[in-house]
């Protein structure tokens, strides 16, 4: 399968591409060069959700219009997206470990990302093996809605609103957090690609 190997070394490309720049990224008065797993953290965290959203919204479209290419896109969009949502569990461990100095795994919002990824792995497991489009769409709409009711009304220890990258008036740290995010949404789009190529060589259905 070239076309898939192909799609999935630009993923890995990507990663390191990212890995290489949050080396390289400006430092806060508080946190000094620690932050830059914190800019990683929610780059990778916003790369999840916007996959689950987009996962939802082509499932919506699929079951609206019945056109089998929107389930396959919702399909594929949510297991990158429940990737980077599972992928980003470790992340948040090592900034809390490398900026608090310990794990505050009691923190309300990661104790609920926790739950989520564990269900949402269970979910897209069961909907690969289910293989109905309907269903798998429908899924991805209730996980995505859910997950963002329950972090709407969850506590804010560490997670303090509004955003601190965006409210800090800080044009390099801004600017780099753009980049960063821009670089995981391309690296999601080339794992979507990875699972619609392997839903297609399922004989599933056939996305363009």
């Amino acid at each position: 399968m070239p076309k898939n190997k192909s799609q999935l070394t630009y993923f890995f490309l990507t990663v390191l591409v990212i890995a290489l720049l949050a080396l390289f990224g400006p430092e806060e008065q508080s946190l000094g060069a620690n932050v830059r797993i914190v800019y990683l953290h929610g780059a990778w965290v916003l790369t999840a959700e916007l996959a689950m959203l987009l996962a939802a919204l082509t499932g919506l479209m699929g079951l609206g219009i019945s056109r089998k290419n929107f389930h396959a896109w919702s399909g594929a969009l949510g297991r990158a997206g429940m990737f980077f949502w599972v992928t980003y569990l470790p992340l948040s461990l090592w900034a809390m470990q490398s900026n608090w100095n310990g794990l505050f795994l009691a923190e309300p919002r990661f104790r609920l990302a926790v739950t989520f990824a564990v269900t949402g792995i269970l979910l897209q497991a069961g909907l690969w093996l289910i293989k109905l489009d309907w269903i798998t769409s429908l899924a991805n709409i209730i996980f995505i809605v859910v997950l963002r009711v329950v972090f709407a009304t969850a506590e804010n220890v560490m997670h303090p609103p509004p955003s601190p990258i965006f409210n800090s008036g800080n044009h390099a740290i801004i600017g780099f957090f753009v980049a960063m995010m821009a670089l995981s949404l391309i690296a999601s789009y080339f794992l979507t690609r990875v699972f619609l190529t392997l839903k297609l060589e399922q004989g599933e259905s056939s996305p363009t």
